[in-house]
């Protein structure tokens, strides 16, 4: 009872102050008001400066223009956001290849791509233990520039079935090393933040939008 107590009147205490701040602020309205108090009051033997009230009119304008621009643009943000996450919630169940130097193996299976930055070099993946260990060489060629797949059966290069787990992926094109990427289902969507909307994928954890770089 004695929490509950106290998160009421921090709630309370808060929604006063921020009730006190809104009506200690001056609008632009508040301040057409008083301008006009001040002409009809003031002392005909010294006038108001009228340069000095068109100034302060012009930077009340201009702040309530700010203003409303923040508004507009915290209202666009919040729409794409929106837009974003309904977008991607259509790619749950859907496989994508996110970048990455791991990859679980799941169920005998691993599957990912290499980004092969020229054509006519020779291309090789290797898979390695947690020890860092290389258990498995898989060629894939020359393909072309460009996002090859590759598959690994999750067995050791002298036909061992190796348990289900995490492993460490690397490529090498031409002899130089490739980017790797990890291929896995769609889970689920989620927000974080600053960072936006991301992508939970099956054996890889959560990915942001901008990071994939395919969907099947």
């Amino acid at each position: 009872m004695a929490v509950d107590s106290v998160g009421s009147n921090a709630f309370g205490s808060n929604s006063s102050t921020s009730s006190q701040l809104q009506q200690q602020t001056l609008s632009q309205s508040d301040f057409l008001k008083l301008l006009v108090t001040q002409v009809t009051n003031q002392d005909p033997t010294k006038p108001m400066d009228p340069t000095q009230s068109v100034a302060q009119l012009a930077q009340f304008s201009q702040v309530a223009a700010t203003q409303q621009l923040q508004q507009s643009f915290d209202s666009l943000a919040s729409n794409l956001t929106g837009d974003q996450f309904v977008r991607a919630s259509a790619m749950v169940g859907r496989d994508v290849l996110v970048p990455s130097t791991a990859g679980k193996l799941q169920d005998g299976a691993l599957n990912g791509a290499v980004n092969v930055p020229n054509s006519g070099t020779y291309v090789n993946v290797q898979i390695k233990d947690t020890a860092g260990n290389v258990v498995r060489t898989i060629p894939l060629g020359q393909p072309d520039a460009g996002l090859t797949d590759f598959s690994w059966d999750g067995k050791s290069d002298d036909g061992t079935q190796l348990p289900d787990g995490t492993y460490q992926i690397s490529a090498t094109s031409g002899g130089n090393a490739a980017d790797t990427f990890y291929r896995g289902k769609v889970e689920g969507v989620g927000a974080s933040g600053a960072d936006g909307t991301y992508v939970q994928v099956s054996g890889y954890g959560g990915a942001l939008l901008s990071q994939i770089a395919q969907i099947q």
